[in-house]
């Protein structure tokens, strides 16, 4: 692996200081549960993994836990659901609070002739009037927007409101790990160990070809596929792996030893552990498409591969 595995996933530079949002303010809608949300059994779990791939990202080692029984929604929150949720509430991102959110160096549109880069990923571009309604930027919304696809330029503070609201929660990594396993235990992927390839193995959303250079969309997307798409794992869940980033409710941390990890963690304190990769990743710099793989972003950060899924404690 390059070292480009440490900085690949996400920008988390940090914005200036400016109003955020209190989630006090949102009230619940009342919402039952979603019918089609899984029911993830309780019992004995997995979290982590014997095979690490990134070891400094502390994908291991294999623990074994038992959980109760909770449900997960079958996708990650859409564009439409998003919608509802701002109409209900007028609640405003932290991106359109900021004015500018992140976008992926060739969806920059043509008219926006000037951005900034972030050092050292220098593919992801600030982009002036980029929030989740103009996914790209100003005046994008009708050609990068789309109902059914997973809502993006969301921060970790934008989906625990809508969690607030929507009555329910963030998943916990531990959670969001043996749901993902869909009862196939240690794992790489939700369908199993075979690797998605460039040619002829496109389970999921991810890159194919050169990145950040050339992507052929050999799984017919180039960047967001609908969020109920490809085949659904053994509890019934779609695109745990690949589409878009999925924040937890969890703190990023990692137990190591190493003097490198600790001296990257300083510069990560209150990150927020995200999960699954995104359709930018691929194996030559990102292998963290897989079920133990891990990345934490900071918690204002948004981009155009974020997203999140919701889960409810089974009540049943």
């Amino acid at each position: 692996m390059t070292n480009a595995q440490s900085t690949c996933c996400s920008p988390s530079l940090k914005r200036p200081k400016g109003p955020v949002t209190d989630i006090r303010e949102i009230m619940p809608s009342g919402r039952s549960i979603p019918s089609s949300a899984a029911h993830i059994p309780a019992g004995p779990a997995l979290r982590g993994t014997a095979t690490e791939h990134i070891p400094d990202d502390g994908e291991g080692p294999l623990k074994k836990l038992r959980h109760k029984a909770f449900r997960m929604a079958e996708t990650t929150v859409t564009n439409a659901e998003f919608q509802e949720f701002i109409d209900a509430t007028g609640y405003v991102t932290e991106a359109e609070k900021f004015g500018w959110s992140f976008v992926f160096w060739s969806e920059v549109p043509d008219e926006i002739k000037e951005t900034q880069g972030v050092m050292g990923i220098e593919w992801w571009r600030r982009v002036d009037g980029a929030t989740w309604a103009n996914v790209n930027g100003p005046g994008c919304g009708t050609t990068a927007w789309h109902a059914d696809h997973p809502v993006v330029q969301v921060s970790w503070k934008d989906a625990r409101a809508y969690a607030v609201w929507a009555g329910g929660r963030l998943p916990t990594e531990a959670e969001w790990e043996h749901a993902a396993r869909g009862g196939l235990g240690d794992v790489k992927f939700p369908w199993g160990d075979k690797d998605p390839n460039d040619t002829d193995h496109t389970p999921c959303n991810i890159w194919q070809g050169d990145f950040p250079n050339r992507n052929t969309a050999e799984d017919g997307y180039k960047t967001t596929a609908p969020a109920k798409s490809f085949e659904p794992n053994g509890y019934g869940l779609y695109n745990l792996v690949g589409n878009v980033w999925e924040w937890t409710s969890d703190t990023y941390k990692i137990a190591s030893l190493k003097k490198s990890v600790k001296a990257r963690l300083k510069d990560m304190r209150g990150f927020r552990l995200s999960k699954g990769g995104s359709f930018l990743c691929h194996r030559s710099y990102c292998y963290r498409y897989r079920i133990a793989a891990r990345s934490g972003t900071s918690p204002d950060s948004a981009t155009t591969h974020q997203g999140f899924r919701m889960v409810w404690d089974d009540r049943g």
